[in-house]
């Protein structure tokens, strides 16, 4: 058994076989063959040497007075000859020769280990690769199957679905293949990686990979949207003010950025800045297109309309509107793109009214503060003392007031002077008293409405210019509006 030692480490040392699942194996392998030669493998015992150096097989019977199964029982006359010192109801090891097992026995053994070995490949492949989906990987054009490509990967063989592939690529023999890890398969010949090029985290994996201040953090991709083959938009932002997103991922003189698309075969993408608000990243999103203005239609259904100049109407839309679908997947956004001449043409004046009066009611909203008219709700006040004041009828701020200014409260016995002074002090420091003058109470409200009326201040609700009352049009740009009057 010697050779079967040395194949063991064979295996183990050069195939990168585990020596539990090699010992395994070859456990299953005579055991599968004991049981073709015998007819059963309960009583078969394999057993290893410490070092490896040699495995023994041998048969387990128990010793008994009249054999009725010699494959599981051995006469007691026999057992003696082995082992001098057994007895009845003992079990004893015989060893058995596996060379006189018969050829089927040996047949059955070969495919045993055939099978755990395979089993065995197909773990070890598993566990190396399960933890590199999501990477990428570099192999070379094996061949081409149903449209189906398949990628030498070394150990293990990659494929590249039709459906994972980018219309623009073109492969031929031996051609190096990068591409994107999304599964993994078991099959026959151990295991098979299921590749991608088409897929927006390709992108992102290879521009990781040639933007160094995306690898540190301080450039973040946002998100990906791609058309493969034709056109990917990313968007980027940074979490440091002095760091342009946008430039850092194009590089010096757009080195960056030409790797990438050198490696996507000349497909064209767009770096754009992202925002928070909707207006400038739906801006963004449609470049290289240069937007005058977008206007959002509804916030909850993300509706907006972005109106350009003539000449960058096609530009804005792209190739079978291609460009403004990719703006929608990147905003989430559906977004209708319309030329000045085509905006003009539509009712956006109820619009625009009805955005400036919401930035103008909330430009002049103003809050109320509440009203406090007795003692126990001043912040600060002795509870006590505010109880023993309502007691005594004294719980009105304005009645506490006036009774302790004209030393009405100078004998009261529910409190000490200085408990007095402290409440009167929380009443001036918090509460404010407002008088008017009789001749002047009706003319103040119409000198206060035309002060308001002349100090109040306009802007326009798309692009921020100041505006004035008697204003259709914005003069900064050109967006109607109208000014209603509440009827009361």
């Amino acid at each position: 058994m010697s050779e079967m030692a040395d194949a063991i480490r064979e295996l183990t040392q050069e195939k990168g076989f585990s020596l539990d699942s090699v010992k395994q194996t070859i456990e299953n392998t005579l055991r599968a063959a004991y049981k073709r030669t015998f007819g059963t493998a309960d009583n078969c015992v394999v057993t290893f040497a410490d070092d490896m150096s040699d495995v023994t097989v041998a048969s387990r019977k128990t010793i008994v007075d009249g054999v009725y199964d010699p494959v599981t029982e051995i006469e007691l006359e026999d057992a003696l000859k082995l082992s001098p010192e057994c007895e009845l109801g003992d079990e004893i090891d015989i060893i058995v020769d596996p060379k006189t097992f018969d050829r089927s026995a040996v047949s059955v053994g070969k495919q045993e280990t055939h099978k755990g070995l395979n089993e065995s490949f197909k773990d070890k492949l598993y566990n190396e690769y399960k933890d590199k989906v999501g990477e990428i990987i570099i192999g070379y054009f094996q061949r081409e199957y149903n449209g189906n490509i398949y990628v030498d990967l070394g150990k293990v063989e990659g494929v590249l679905p039709k459906k994972y592939q980018s219309p623009r690529e073109v492969y031929n023999k031996n051609d190096r293949i990068k591409a994107f890890i999304v599964d993994l398969k078991r099959i026959s010949s151990g295991l098979q990686l299921v590749l991608s090029r088409s897929d927006p985290k390709f992108v992102q994996s290879i521009l990781e990979l040639e933007v160094p201040e995306i690898q540190d953090k301080t450039v973040e991709i946002k998100k990906i949207v791609r058309d493969a083959g034709y056109r990917t938009k990313i968007a980027v932002s940074t979490t440091k003010e002095d760091v342009d997103p946008v430039g850092s991922c194009v590089g010096p003189k757009g080195m960056r950025i030409q790797n990438v698309i050198r490696e996507l075969e000349g497909e064209k993408i767009d770096v754009l800045r992202y925002s928070d608000d909707p207006v400038v990243f739906i801006k963004n999103a449609l470049s290289p297109a240069e937007v005058n203005r977008v206007v959002i239609l509804d916030d909850e259904k993300k509706t907006a309309l972005a109106i350009v100049n003539d000449e960058q109407f096609s530009v804005a839309i792209g190739k079978n509107g291609q460009n403004v679908r990719l703006a929608n997947r990147l905003c989430d956004w559906s977004i209708d793109v319309k030329t000045e001449e085509q905006a003009a043409e539509m009712d956006l004046t109820e619009l625009s009214t009805r955005r400036a009066q919401e930035l103008f009611s909330n430009n002049t909203a103003e809050i109320e503060p509440d009203e406090i008219s007795v003692i126990a709700d001043l912040p600060g006040v002795n509870q006590e003392v505010a109880a023993k004041l309502k007691e005594a009828g004294y719980d009105d701020i304005e009645k506490f007031v006036d009774a302790y200014e004209s030393g009405e409260l100078a004998d009261f016995e529910g409190a000490s002077a200085d408990e007095l002074a402290e409440v009167n002090k929380i009443v001036h420091n918090t509460v404010e008293f407002v008088e008017e003058e009789e001749g002047e109470s009706e003319a103040a409200p119409s000198e206060e409405s035309n002060e308001a009326e002349e100090e109040q201040e306009y802007f326009c609700p798309e692009c921020g210019a100041k505006i004035t009352l008697n204003m259709t049009h914005c003069p900064s740009c050109g967006v109607e509006f109208e000014f209603e009057e509440d009827e009361e």
